[in-house]
């Protein structure tokens, strides 16, 4: 991983929280028990704050930033998958943030509510709580329904990356570029 303090601000990493060695955290992050931050996820809390929530993954090429003086937080046990742009204020608990999202300046996602692949949330927007949102710009579609693929996402898609985590944390090493690796590509 890639930590890099900023006018004497600096990331804090929970020892139980995985960090992935191409994830960038610069400035004023804080990234809690049992979260992850996937590879290639840039986190730059410069003049704001940004909150990793325990629990909560960020998947691969995330982008998270906010305006100048807010603190962005994460709440425990969500998503928010590849390839997002969070620019918003606040993600809630539990909630699914799906692949190449983006939540504008000033967004707040309560809790329970699941974000669609590819919506652009304009700014300004609160999502309600148990809600599923879709569409560009992002409006509310119905509820988080019992039993559908929304309501099983947000059940175990956080609980699925802890323990992912937990494999890359005793299962993964960064190769050395001297060591030999198996054909399939030649040079």
């Amino acid at each position: 991983m890639i930590l890099v303090e900023f006018e004497g601000k600096r990331p804090e990493v929970h020892p139980d929280a995985w960090v992935a060695p191409t994830a960038t955290l610069v400035g004023d992050v804080r990234v809690e028990a049992g979260a992850s931050i996937w590879y290639g996820v840039t986190i730059r809390a410069d003049d704001c704050a940004i909150v990793i929530a325990a629990g909560t993954n960020i998947q691969d090429g995330t982008v998270m930033h906010t305006k100048t003086g807010q603190t962005l937080v994460v709440g425990p046990d969500a998503t928010v998958g590849h390839g997002c742009v969070i620019h918003g204020s606040h993600v809630g608990e539990r909630t699914l943030v799906g692949n190449g999202a983006v939540l504008s300046d000033d967004v707040v996602v309560n809790s329970g509510s699941l974000v669609a692949a590819g919506a652009l949330v304009p700014p300004g927007m609160e999502v309600p709580s148990g809600v599923v949102v879709a569409g560009v710009p992002a409006k509310v579609r119905g509820p988080v329904e019992p039993d559908t693929w929304p309501a099983i996402l947000l059940e175990y898609n956080a609980k699925y990356y802890v323990e992912l985590a937990d494999r890359y944390r005793t299962g993964s090493r960064v190769l050395d570029e001297t060591e030999p690796h198996g054909g399939g590509v030649s040079s």
